[in-house]
Protein backbone atom coordinates (compact mmCIF):
# COMPACT_ATOMS: atom_id res chain seq x y z
CA UNK A 1 0.00 0.00 0.00
CA UNK A 2 3.02 2.32 -0.15
CA UNK A 3 2.10 3.83 -2.83
CA UNK A 4 -1.28 4.51 -1.84
CA UNK A 5 0.07 7.02 0.87
CA UNK A 6 -0.42 10.59 -0.37
CA UNK A 7 3.04 12.12 -1.14
CA UNK A 8 2.94 15.46 0.91
CA UNK A 9 1.82 13.36 4.15
CA UNK A 10 4.27 10.90 3.97
CA UNK A 11 6.98 13.50 3.98
CA UNK A 12 5.42 15.61 7.15
CA UNK A 13 8.01 16.59 9.81
CA UNK A 14 11.05 16.22 7.34
CA UNK A 15 10.88 17.89 4.68
CA UNK A 16 7.15 19.38 4.44
CA UNK A 17 5.93 21.88 6.74
CA UNK A 18 2.10 21.65 7.92
CA UNK A 19 -0.05 24.06 6.16
CA UNK A 20 -2.57 24.77 9.00
CA UNK A 21 -0.11 25.91 12.03
CA UNK A 22 -1.70 26.76 15.32
CA UNK A 23 -2.53 24.75 18.37
CA UNK A 24 -5.37 25.12 20.87
CA UNK A 25 -7.57 22.85 22.96
CA UNK A 26 -10.33 20.99 22.00
CA UNK A 27 -12.90 23.17 22.28
CA UNK A 28 -11.91 25.69 20.19
CA UNK A 29 -10.55 23.24 17.75
CA UNK A 30 -13.55 21.90 15.23
CA UNK A 31 -14.46 25.91 14.99
CA UNK A 32 -10.54 26.86 13.60
CA UNK A 33 -10.89 23.52 11.65
CA UNK A 34 -13.75 24.77 10.28
CA UNK A 35 -12.92 28.41 9.54
CA UNK A 36 -9.59 27.23 7.79
CA UNK A 37 -11.72 25.43 5.20
CA UNK A 38 -13.51 28.01 4.97
CA UNK A 39 -11.33 30.40 3.97
CA UNK A 40 -9.25 27.83 1.60
CA UNK A 41 -12.65 28.21 -0.05
CA UNK A 42 -13.54 31.35 -0.43
CA UNK A 43 -9.97 32.06 -1.35
CA UNK A 44 -9.76 29.43 -4.15
CA UNK A 45 -13.45 30.44 -5.53
CA UNK A 46 -13.15 34.36 -5.10
CA UNK A 47 -9.88 34.83 -7.12
CA UNK A 48 -10.14 31.73 -10.17
CA UNK A 49 -7.54 33.28 -12.06
CA UNK A 50 -5.23 33.75 -9.88
CA UNK A 51 -3.38 30.80 -10.21
CA UNK A 52 -3.03 29.29 -6.62
CA UNK A 53 -0.68 26.87 -5.56
CA UNK A 54 -1.39 26.24 -1.87
CA UNK A 55 -2.54 28.17 0.98
CA UNK A 56 -1.46 28.26 4.77
CA UNK A 57 -2.56 29.48 7.63
CA UNK A 58 -0.46 30.23 10.89
CA UNK A 59 -3.08 31.60 14.13
CA UNK A 60 -1.50 33.42 16.92
CA UNK A 61 -3.65 34.92 19.98
CA UNK A 62 -6.18 36.51 18.10
CA UNK A 63 -4.66 37.03 14.10
CA UNK A 64 -4.48 34.75 11.68
CA UNK A 65 -2.07 34.76 8.88
CA UNK A 66 -2.55 33.73 5.33
CA UNK A 67 -0.01 32.77 3.05
CA UNK A 68 -0.83 32.66 -1.01
CA UNK A 69 1.27 31.19 -3.09
CA UNK A 70 0.38 32.18 -6.38
CA UNK A 71 2.08 32.92 -9.84
CA UNK A 72 0.12 35.72 -10.80
CA UNK A 73 0.40 37.89 -7.27
CA UNK A 74 -0.67 40.85 -9.63
CA UNK A 75 -3.84 39.36 -9.87
CA UNK A 76 -5.15 38.98 -6.47
CA UNK A 77 -3.44 42.41 -5.40
CA UNK A 78 -5.21 44.29 -8.13
CA UNK A 79 -4.35 47.45 -8.75
CA UNK A 80 -3.36 49.82 -5.22
CA UNK A 81 -4.58 46.91 -3.16
CA UNK A 82 -8.09 47.20 -4.27
CA UNK A 83 -8.81 43.31 -4.84
CA UNK A 84 -6.44 42.07 -1.73
CA UNK A 85 -8.37 44.29 0.47
CA UNK A 86 -11.42 43.58 -1.08
CA UNK A 87 -10.73 39.52 -0.46
CA UNK A 88 -9.55 40.46 3.56
CA UNK A 89 -13.26 42.32 3.82
CA UNK A 90 -15.05 39.17 2.87
CA UNK A 91 -12.79 36.83 4.89
CA UNK A 92 -13.34 38.87 7.98
CA UNK A 93 -16.67 37.86 7.99
CA UNK A 94 -15.92 34.12 8.28
CA UNK A 95 -13.87 34.72 11.54
CA UNK A 96 -13.45 37.20 14.09
CA UNK A 97 -10.13 37.34 14.55
CA UNK A 98 -7.47 40.21 12.85
CA UNK A 99 -6.42 38.66 9.75
CA UNK A 100 -3.30 39.11 7.56
CA UNK A 101 -2.48 38.10 4.16
CA UNK A 102 0.44 37.43 2.52
CA UNK A 103 1.48 36.74 -1.22
CA UNK A 104 4.65 34.91 -2.30
CA UNK A 105 5.32 34.44 -5.74
CA UNK A 106 5.92 31.13 -7.65
CA UNK A 107 8.44 31.97 -10.20
CA UNK A 108 7.98 28.69 -12.25
CA UNK A 109 4.62 27.61 -12.67
CA UNK A 110 5.96 24.94 -15.57
CA UNK A 111 7.22 22.95 -12.09
CA UNK A 112 4.50 23.42 -9.41
CA UNK A 113 2.38 19.96 -9.63
CA UNK A 114 -0.87 21.59 -8.87
CA UNK A 115 -0.46 24.53 -11.12
CA UNK A 116 -0.17 22.13 -14.06
CA UNK A 117 -3.20 20.16 -13.00
CA UNK A 118 -5.18 23.05 -13.06
CA UNK A 119 -3.99 24.08 -16.39
CA UNK A 120 -4.78 20.99 -18.04
CA UNK A 121 -8.13 20.70 -16.59
CA UNK A 122 -8.72 24.11 -17.98
CA UNK A 123 -7.80 22.46 -21.21
CA UNK A 124 -9.69 20.07 -21.38
CA UNK A 125 -12.94 21.87 -20.18
CA UNK A 126 -11.89 23.91 -23.52
CA UNK A 127 -12.55 20.88 -25.42
CA UNK A 128 -8.34 20.51 -26.15
CA UNK A 129 -7.79 16.60 -26.93
CA UNK A 130 -6.30 15.55 -23.31
CA UNK A 131 -2.86 13.89 -25.00
CA UNK A 132 -1.76 17.56 -26.87
CA UNK A 133 -2.40 18.81 -23.39
CA UNK A 134 -0.50 16.24 -21.08
CA UNK A 135 2.50 16.21 -23.88
CA UNK A 136 2.50 20.12 -23.70
CA UNK A 137 2.83 19.96 -19.88
CA UNK A 138 5.56 17.39 -19.54
CA UNK A 139 7.53 19.28 -22.17
CA UNK A 140 7.13 22.61 -20.60
CA UNK A 141 7.97 21.07 -17.02
CA UNK A 142 11.00 18.86 -18.30
CA UNK A 143 12.62 21.97 -20.17
CA UNK A 144 12.42 23.81 -16.84
CA UNK A 145 15.11 21.07 -15.48
CA UNK A 146 12.91 19.14 -13.43
CA UNK A 147 13.99 15.72 -12.47
CA UNK A 148 11.07 13.86 -12.98
CA UNK A 149 6.94 14.27 -13.77
CA UNK A 150 4.17 11.72 -13.82
CA UNK A 151 0.90 12.83 -15.28
CA UNK A 152 -2.94 11.01 -14.85
CA UNK A 153 -6.09 11.81 -16.26
CA UNK A 154 -9.00 9.12 -15.68
CA UNK A 155 -12.50 9.55 -16.77
CA UNK A 156 -14.27 9.41 -19.70
CA UNK A 157 -11.68 10.65 -22.19
CA UNK A 158 -12.66 12.29 -25.62
CA UNK A 159 -16.11 10.87 -24.76
CA UNK A 160 -15.77 7.39 -24.65
CA UNK A 161 -18.08 5.37 -23.34
CA UNK A 162 -15.86 3.32 -20.92
CA UNK A 163 -14.30 5.36 -18.03
CA UNK A 164 -10.23 4.83 -18.11
CA UNK A 165 -6.64 5.95 -16.98
CA UNK A 166 -3.95 7.36 -19.45
CA UNK A 167 -0.51 7.98 -17.92
CA UNK A 168 2.77 9.99 -19.27
CA UNK A 169 5.81 9.87 -17.29
CA UNK A 170 9.13 11.44 -18.13
CA UNK A 171 12.04 11.07 -15.63
CA UNK A 172 12.14 9.29 -12.59
CA UNK A 173 9.63 9.63 -9.05
CA UNK A 174 11.05 8.45 -6.28
CA UNK A 175 8.11 8.05 -3.95
CA UNK A 176 9.62 5.99 -1.04
CA UNK A 177 12.36 8.27 -1.01
CA UNK A 178 11.02 10.77 2.43
CA UNK A 179 14.39 13.46 1.05
CA UNK A 180 13.09 13.51 -1.90
CA UNK A 181 10.86 16.36 -3.09
CA UNK A 182 7.84 15.30 -4.74
CA UNK A 183 5.06 17.64 -5.20
CA UNK A 184 1.55 16.27 -5.88
CA UNK A 185 -1.72 18.17 -7.30
CA UNK A 186 -5.11 16.85 -7.83
CA UNK A 187 -8.06 18.73 -9.72
CA UNK A 188 -11.11 17.37 -11.57
CA UNK A 189 -12.27 19.00 -14.55
CA UNK A 190 -15.92 19.67 -15.54
CA UNK A 191 -16.76 18.16 -18.99
CA UNK A 192 -19.68 17.78 -20.62
CA UNK A 193 -19.22 13.87 -20.66
CA UNK A 194 -18.66 14.01 -16.54
CA UNK A 195 -15.82 14.57 -14.46
CA UNK A 196 -12.17 13.52 -15.23
CA UNK A 197 -9.86 13.76 -12.65
CA UNK A 198 -5.92 14.81 -12.97
CA UNK A 199 -3.18 13.84 -10.81
CA UNK A 200 -0.05 15.38 -11.32
CA UNK A 201 3.57 14.49 -9.27
CA UNK A 202 6.68 16.45 -10.02
CA UNK A 203 10.44 15.47 -8.58
CA UNK A 204 12.33 18.63 -7.95
CA UNK A 205 15.53 16.77 -6.37
CA UNK A 206 16.21 15.53 -3.11
CA UNK A 207 16.54 17.79 0.40
CA UNK A 208 19.16 16.56 3.26
CA UNK A 209 18.07 17.86 6.14
CA UNK A 210 21.19 19.25 8.50
CA UNK A 211 23.62 19.24 5.19
CA UNK A 212 24.16 22.92 5.03
CA UNK A 213 24.42 23.32 8.57
CA UNK A 214 27.19 20.93 8.58
CA UNK A 215 28.92 22.40 5.80
CA UNK A 216 28.49 25.88 7.48
CA UNK A 217 30.41 24.26 10.87
CA UNK A 218 33.45 22.99 8.97
CA UNK A 219 33.86 26.06 6.67
CA UNK A 220 33.74 27.52 10.27
CA UNK A 221 36.21 25.50 12.04
CA UNK A 222 38.19 25.56 9.13
CA UNK A 223 38.50 29.64 9.19
CA UNK A 224 39.45 29.13 12.54
CA UNK A 225 42.53 26.70 11.78
CA UNK A 226 43.70 29.37 8.90
CA UNK A 227 43.27 32.15 12.06
CA UNK A 228 45.69 30.38 14.19
CA UNK A 229 47.98 29.73 11.86
CA UNK A 230 48.36 33.18 10.24
CA UNK A 231 48.81 33.92 13.96
CA UNK A 232 51.99 32.69 14.50
CA UNK A 233 54.39 34.30 12.22
CA UNK A 234 53.21 37.29 13.85
CA UNK A 235 54.26 36.40 17.28
CA UNK A 236 57.78 35.38 15.86
CA UNK A 237 58.15 38.25 13.93
CA UNK A 238 57.58 40.45 17.35
CA UNK A 239 59.99 38.43 19.45
CA UNK A 240 62.67 38.51 16.97
CA UNK A 241 62.56 42.23 16.44
CA UNK A 242 63.15 41.98 21.06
Amino acid sequence: MGQKVHPYSFRLGYIKDWKSRWYTNKKDYPRFLKEDVEIRRHIKKAITGGAISSIEIERASNRIRIFIHTARPGVIIGRRGSEIERLKEDLQNITQNEIFIEIKEIKSAACDAQLIAENIAFQLEKRIPFRRAMKKAVQNAMNQGLGGIKLMVSGRLDGSEIARKEKYKRGKIPLQTIRANVDYGFIEAHTTYGLIGIKVWTYKGDIIKGLNDKKAEKSDGNDAQKGKVSQVPERKAKRDKF
